[in-house]
């Protein structure tokens, strides 16, 4: 250990991040300090990684990231998550970060205080690439002297901002391709809440837990969209077609448009939505280069729409990985057996009930016919605790049903996942 080099030392305490454990590394002897002051990295303060941090003061804790912070040189991620913690002195916080933004390239702050610490006016125009911010406000964003040339990734969680501050964050970071926005609270000067955000460089971006009349994406390089526990009326991507993995999960919406390219899409994911079928079959029935499909819980708005097997192996040839929940509403199947198309490359099959009855293992067999090539199935359960006599014969004859299956289709590795 005393032949280490004093910046791997340092490499090392970065690897802790927790500054609890860094400053305690650090005592082992004089080199590991100097390399704790001179060589780190990384340092992380959490409210999670250390209870005691919840039972000192706030003056107290204060200056112990303050000594912390100020013995190092050079740090270029800081992680400060004070979530259960009183708020900091406005002041504090703001010498933090002017100490560090020289060399910062990823901040994590969660941090309350009074009055509100402006963090665009302090990091802009510097190195910053990550910033993850949550419980803050924004206001008055200027892009032309609050730019960030360097951030590709920013995430803002229970953050206050308006639809336009909001779209001048993303203008004013030139390089941005990845946007997390989480249960924001949008300020709007009328009543029609209306979002519209534009970017060439956004690759991903996640949206959860927000209520918006309407939403405008526009972005010509999105390859990734994942949309979670949204009420929207009105959504639109405008882009040229770079998108590949669509999600959406528990999601609202009245009208949905992804655009009209949308041939390299490779992941749909669909759970807990309800689905216009011929309107959102018409959006994905020309991604012909589909890799993987699941529809989980799906309702379809008319009751007289019924999607079959036969629909997704002539739409998808390229399917190799299928997830399906077994839904029978009015006495008709989804995702029923009819045709004879085979699905030829599907490997991994994932199927799942909510309400099972006799007819579900036939079912699951009827599928495993139909994909030749088949390596893995994946079948999900629910078990409510207490059962019926006629509940408790059902899931028993399907497990007859599926030893059985299981003896017929030896090259088939089985998993169960019950909840």
């Amino acid at each position: 250990m005393d032949q280490l080099p004093v910046e791997v030392i340092g490499n090392i305490l970065s690897h802790l991040r927790a500054a609890r454990d860094v400053v305690i590394a650090s005592a082992t002897c004089r080199k590991w300090r100097q390399a704790c002051c001179k060589h780190l990295h990384t340092l992380s303060f959490s409210s999670k990684d250390w209870p005691i941090y919840r039972d000192l003061t706030t003056t107290r804790l204060e200056i112990l990231i303050t000594q912390t912070i100020f013995q190092t040189s050079g740090l270029q991620a800081l992680s400060i998550l004070m979530e259960d913690v009183d708020e900091f002195s406005a002041s504090t916080v703001t010498a933090w970060l002017l100490y560090t933004r020289e060399t910062l390239r990823q901040l994590h702050y969660n941090v309350k205080t009074m009055p509100n610490v402006n963090i665009l006016e302090i990091c802009g125009r510097h190195k910053l690439e990550i910033l993850d911010l949550a419980h803050n406000s924004i206001v008055g964003v200027e892009p032309n002297y609050q730019r960030f040339p360097c951030l590709k990734s920013l995430s803002l969680s229970y953050v206050s901002i308006s639809a336009l501050d909001l779209n001048l964050l993303v203008y004013a970071c030139p390089k941005i391709e990845a946007l997390e926005l989480v249960n924001p609270e949008i300020a709007m000067s009328d009543a029609q809440v209306t979002v519209e955000l534009s970017s060439s460089t956004l690759k991903r971006v996640y949206v959860e837990s927000i209520s918006l009349d309407k939403f405008i994406l526009e972005a010509d390089g999105l390859e990734t969209l994942h949309l979670k526990d949204c009420a929207l009326e009105f959504f639109e991507l405008v882009g040229k077609g770079a998108l590949k993995h669509f999600k959406i999960d528990d999601v609202s919406v009245i009208h949905l448009d992804i655009g009209d390219t949308v041939e390299d899409l490779e992941t749909v994911d669909i759970s807990n939505f309800t689905i216009i079928w011929p309107k959102f079959y018409q959006m994905i029935s020309r991604s012909s280069n589909l890799k993987r499909l699941r529809l989980w819980d799906v309702m379809f708005d008319d009751e007289d729409e019924v999607v079959d097997m036969e629909t997704i192996a002539t739409c998808f040839p390229y399917l190799s990985h299928l997830s399906l929940s077994y839904d029978v509403r009015y006495g008709v199947l989804h995702y029923g057996l009819q045709g004879a198309s085979y699905l030829e490359n599907v490997l991994v099959l994932e199927l799942g009930w909510t309400v099972i009855n006799d007819l579900f293992s036939h079912w699951v067999e009827g599928l495993l016919k139909r994909c030749p090539n088949l390596k893995k199935l994946v079948i999900h359960g629910v078990v409510s605790e207490a059962k019926s006599h006629e509940e408790c014969q059902i899931l028993a004859s399907f497990t007859t049903a599926m030893v059985d299956m299981m003896r017929r289709y030896i090259h088939v590795d089985p998993h169960f996942k019950y909840e």
